[in-house]
């Protein structure tokens, strides 16, 4: 059982610090949502094309949304209640669509300065690769979802790696966070590295608890209570079938 430390830990993850610190700290609130949504605009990106919104329409809805998002009034509305982030996001981007899409006519780019970095050009290159499948817009959103995350899960394992000089170790053994471990060349992985056959097997099952680590910390950064965690884990890997 997780003592009353872990559960302060998981207070400051930064879906809950928005939930708790909106009304009472919107800068704090504010600076851990945006990122949040700089992390994972690309989903609601690939929603809006999905929906036949064009190139330069879907960006300049973003940056009215993210704008609208990240005022101060927005913040204060959120509840604890309203529980995981991609939920929240994706509902939210709904409600701007229906109610205050009028104001991007207007306010083009969040009022003329864009309120996040969005790398479209990559967006797109990305949605290139999906299949052409007759997923609807909502379905794409959550698959994307849980590619981000996962690739955010990833480059975080990465950064690591390459902060203790260990990049190449990394290259060479990344491939035990998705394939068939069984299959990787662990003597050739060993020779290079100067290290045994079991030293590599050993470090490719550390680096995958590592990654199990890292990912747990990024969900819990997204959803509400620890409670919702490994739920959200589950949802997520049935989304990617």
């Amino acid at each position: 059982m997780r003592d009353a430390a872990d559960s302060a830990e998981f207070l400051t993850t930064q879906w809950s610090m928005v939930l708790r610190a909106a009304a009472d700290d919107g800068g704090l609130a504010r600076a851990a949502l945006a990122e949040l949504c700089q992390r994972y605009w690309y989903p609601l990106y690939a929603y809006l094309r999905r929906r036949g919104v064009g190139v330069e329409e879907a960006e300049d809805v973003m940056q009215g949304f993210f704008a609208r998002l990240l005022e101060k009034q927005v913040l204060a509305g959120i509840s604890v209640e309203r529980g995981r982030f991609r939920s929240f996001l994706l509902t939210a981007l709904k409600n701007y669509l229906a109610n205050e899409r009028h104001r991007a006519a207007a306010e083009k780019r969040g009022g003329g300065r864009a309120v996040l970095s969005l790398d479209v050009d990559s967006g797109e290159s990305r949605l290139q690769l999906q299949p052409h499948d007759n997923d609807t817009p909502e379905r794409l959103f959550e698959r994307q979802w849980a590619l981000t995350l996962l690739e955010v899960v990833v480059q975080r394992l990465e950064a690591e790696h390459a902060a203790a000089g260990k990049s190449r170790p990394f290259e060479l053994l990344k491939g035990a966070l998705t394939g068939d471990t069984e299959r990787l060349p662990y003597a050739e992985i060993a020779q290079e590295l100067g290290t045994s056959e079991e030293a590599a097997r050993q470090s490719a099952s550390r680096l995958r608890k590592r990654y199990r680590e890292l990912l747990r910390a990024e969900v819990a950064s997204t959803v509400a209570n620890e409670q919702e965690v490994d739920e959200e884990i589950r949802g997520l890997f049935a989304i990617l079938g």
